[in-house]
C-alpha cells in the first residue's frame, strides 16, 4: 500500500534504537471507537503481550482506548515499523474475523516519541494509564479494564 506524502514525512529522520524507550500512539481508522467493546480491546492487549513474550518489545505500560492506543515500549529486536506493522496488522486480522467486517481497521502511519532513560518513565506512564481518567470514561482507573503498568 503506498504511503501519502504526510505519512512518508512524519517517518523523514525516524530512527529506532534497541533498548531504547518509546511511546507509541495510533488510532482506529476514522476514529471509530471500536474497542468500546471490551473483548475486541483485549485482541489488542494479546498483540502487546505476543509482542514480549516473541522478545521484540519490553512493554512498560499501555491503554486500549475506544478509538487508539498507547504503548510504553522498550524496543528490542525489531524495528518501530516493523512492531507497529505487526500489531497493527494482527489485531486487524483478530477483529476483522471476530466481528466478520473488513478492510483496515488502523489510520496509516503511528506516533512515536523517544524517550531519555533519564526521563521520569514512572510519570510517563502513569499519563498513559491516566487517558480513562481524562476522557471521562471513568471516575476511577481501577474501572477501566483495558490497561497495565508494570509500575502499577
Amino acid at each position: 500500500m503506498p504511503d501519502s506524502p504526510a505519512s512518508h514525512r512524519l517517518r523523514t529522520g525516524r530512527y529506532a534504537e534497541p533498548n531504547r524507550i518509546y511511546l507509541l500512539t495510533t488510532n482506529t481508522l476514522g476514529r471509530e471507537p471500536v474497542f468500546a467493546d471490551y473483548a475486541l480491546g483485549r485482541l489488542v492487549v494479546h498483540q502487546f503481550r505476543k509482542a514480549q513474550s516473541l522478545g521484540l518489545a519490553n512493554s512498560l505500560a499501555w491503554v486500549v482506548m475506544p478509538d487508539h492506543f498507547h504503548w510504553l515500549v522498550e524496543l528490542e529486536k525489531c524495528s518501530l515499523s516493523s512492531l507497529m506493522r505487526q500489531t497493527k496488522s494482527l489485531t486487524t486480522r483478530e477483529v476483522n474475523l471476530s466481528t466478520a467486517r473488513h478492510g483496515p481497521l488502523w489510520q496509516q502511519g503511528y506516533h512515536d516519541r523517544a524517550l531519555r532513560r533519564d526521563e521520569d518513565l514512572v510519570k510517563m506512564a502513569r499519563y498513559v494509564v491516566a487517558n480513562p481518567l481524562r476522557a471521562g470514561l471513568v471516575k476511577r482507573l481501577g474501572d477501566y479494564p483495558l490497561w497495565d503498568a508494570i509500575w502499577v
